[in-house]
């Protein structure tokens, strides 16, 4: 996969890219792709494209995931009942007076759970830093959907697979920074997160005995912490 990334120089860009895709120096390529240098005018600043060098284990992770949805998704995208055709209508209305272009449509149906699939040219600005536009544009649709009497159903919106993408990072972030408390024998505060991701957090170094994990801060978005506690 391909990133890009603005930084003051480029030693900056690298590190907003490696700290954003929760990856180490040596996981990605870079290619410079702009430079401009400080004059009266204008402020100097470095474009990169970054190159995830992805393993097998992502890719077959990725091709599963395709599998078990694509024959729902093709099997029928459109809205099914006055719920679905409700709140599809719905985020398309917020999505528009945002001023943006959006096709919205069903990609997968669960027990008690709604896959809504995004679809604009403007993708990178509904999604947000960390997901937190795409995070606020679901919140309003589980509200919505609890006005409309379906408190029990759990909405959840993508686009361009941000979801299983950040769901990846953070599983190479978990295993990351448990290595390296392991080596300092120090703890590490993590980035803000919403429920969903502390918990892929916490179950994904649940099984590493000699490191333990903890939310930490008020609100929706906390912080994990990884702890050494060495072998016992």
């Amino acid at each position: 996969m391909t990133y890009e990334y603005e930084g003051k120089t480029e030693k900056e860009a690298i590190e907003i890219a490696a700290n954003e895709l929760g990856l180490e120096r040596d996981q990605f390529d870079v290619e410079i792709l702009e430079t401009q240098k400080n004059s009266i005018f204008k402020k100097g600043y470095v474009k990169i494209r970054v190159h995830t060098l992805e393993d097998s284990s992502v890719k077959s992770y990725e091709e599963k995931e395709y599998a078990e949805n694509h024959s729902r998704i093709v099997a029928d995208p459109l809205p099914q009942g006055e719920f679905e055709q409700k709140l599809i209508e719905f985020i398309t209305s917020v999505i528009e007076k945002m001023g943006y272009d959006i096709k919205v449509s069903v990609s997968y149906r669960e027990d008690k759970k709604i896959g809504i699939k995004l679809e604009s040219s403007k993708s990178s600005i509904l999604i947000g830093r960390k997901g937190k536009n795409l995070d606020a544009l679901q919140l309003l649709a589980n509200i919505y959907a609890g006005r409309l009497g379906h408190e029990e159903v759990r909405v959840i919106l993508d686009t361009e697979n941000y979801r299983i993408r950040r769901e990846e990072t953070l599983v190479r972030l978990a295993y990351t920074t448990a290595d390296k408390v392991r080596s300092s024998k120090k703890s590490i505060l993590l980035e803000p997160m919403n429920p969903f991701e502390r918990r892929l957090i916490h179950t994904t170094l649940n099984d590493i005995p000699d490191v333990e994990t903890k939310s930490e801060g008020d609100g929706v978005y906390k912080q994990v912490r990884v702890i050494y506690k060495g072998l016992r």
